[in-house]
Order: structure tokens, then C-alpha cells, then sequence
């Protein structure tokens, strides 16, 4: 059996509002610094500082905090979406513009959000391509072998393959480009055609 994975706890910050996971004066004051050391080193062409502890702290709580969400929350491929949204916060860490705003909270978590709704695009597209590709594909090519007896690892395939709506059809036949035709296309033409 498949053990759950437990996310990290998120710790509430302030009593009165218990929504509130990251203190947002600590964590503007962090990346002030941060901005600060990263201005220098970029300025003097030395070595760029790492974040610190308490800042990678901060973007985990906020993309865990924002994929417990209702409208994040049942997609099994939740632990890539929280990776991305932590890997575009990090890398981009340098943008925050301290001197713009002073709330970095809200500033990261809109980037979380925008690589969650990147990692669901590119997902359904990869589910797309698999529909693609079984639907393409000749179910006889799905024979018993030897050593299968019952032909038990085909049943949960065809099942798939009879839930592939016509509205799934339809999704990918829109996604198909028409050829583009070649210079070499209209030499071989039929002049009967035209």
C-alpha cells in the first residue's frame, strides 16, 4: 500500500488571523536584504548570495499554502506543481522590486500561480498526446502472450480506451495543424484538380 506524503506544516503567524502562515513584515525585510547583498555582488561581478533559510521557508509555505487551495487541491500531480511554483520564486527572487511594493507575499504567490497553471497546461497536454496516441494505435496489437493466462493487464487498457469521450476526440483533432504545403507540393498537383 502507498504511504501518503505529508507536506510540511505550515505554522500559523498571527493569532487573530489564523490565514496567515508568513509574516509578511519579516519576509519583505529578508528579501530587502537579500535585493540589497544581490545589487552589491552583481555591481562588484562576485559570486550571487543565496537566498537564506527563512526565505526558502517562506515560498514553500506559500506554494504549499496555495496547493491546499480548492481549486489546486485534487490534481495528483500536485508535489510538481509545488516544485515549480518553488523553483520560479527562488530563480526569480532577484525581480522583487522592494522599493515597488512591500508585499512580497502576494508577489509570490501570484508566481505560484502562474507556474501551477503552466504545470496543468503542460500536463494536460501530455494527457492529450497519451489519448493521441492509444486512439492511433490498433487494439489487436494488444495480443496474449505466452506466459499471460487470463489477459488480466488488457482489461484496465480497454477500459481507458472506452472512456475516451468524443469530446476527447474533438480536443484533439482541434490541437491537429494542417500541412503546410511545399513548393514541390504544387509540381506534383493534379491539373484536373484546379
Amino acid at each position: 500500500m502507498k504511504s501518503k506524503e505529508t507536506y510540511p506544516e505550515i505554522k500559523v503567524v498571527d493569532k487573530d488571523n489564523p490565514s496567515h502562515y508568513v509574516d509578511n513584515k519579516r519576509f519583505y525585510a529578508e528579501i530587502k536584504e537579500y535585493r540589497q547583498a544581490y545589487d552589491k555582488a552583481k555591481a562588484e561581478g562576485t559570486e550571487l548570495p543565496r537566498i537564506s533559510n527563512y526565505l526558502g521557508e517562506c515560498v514553500l509555505k506559500i506554494a504549499t499554502g496555495l496547493a491546499m487551495k480548492h481549486n489546486f487541491r485534487n490534481y495528483s500531480y500536485i508535489d510538481l506543481m509545488i516544485g515549480a511554483g518553488v523553483e520560479t520564486c527562488i530563480k526569480n527572487m532577484h525581480v522583487f522590486d522592494p522599493t515597488k511594493s512591500e508585499n512580497p507575499f502576494s508577489y509570490f504567490t501570484q508566481a505560484c500561480y502562474y507556474a501551477f497553471i503552466h504545470v496543468i497546461q503542460k500536463e494536460k497536454k501530455e494527457s492529450l498526446t497519451k489519448k493521441k496516441l492509444i486512439l492511433s494505435s490498433a487494439i489487436d496489437t494488444f495480443d496474449l502472450q505466452a506466459h499471460d493466462e487470463d489477459g488480466e493487464f488488457a482489461i484496465p487498457l480497454i477500459e481507458y480506451i472506452n472512456s475516451i469521450t468524443s469530446d476527447d476526440v474533438k480536443e484533439i483533432e482541434a490541437k491537429k495543424k494542417p500541412k503546410k504545403s511545399t513548393s514541390l507540393d504544387t509540381l506534383f498537383e493534379d491539373p484536373k484538380d484546379e
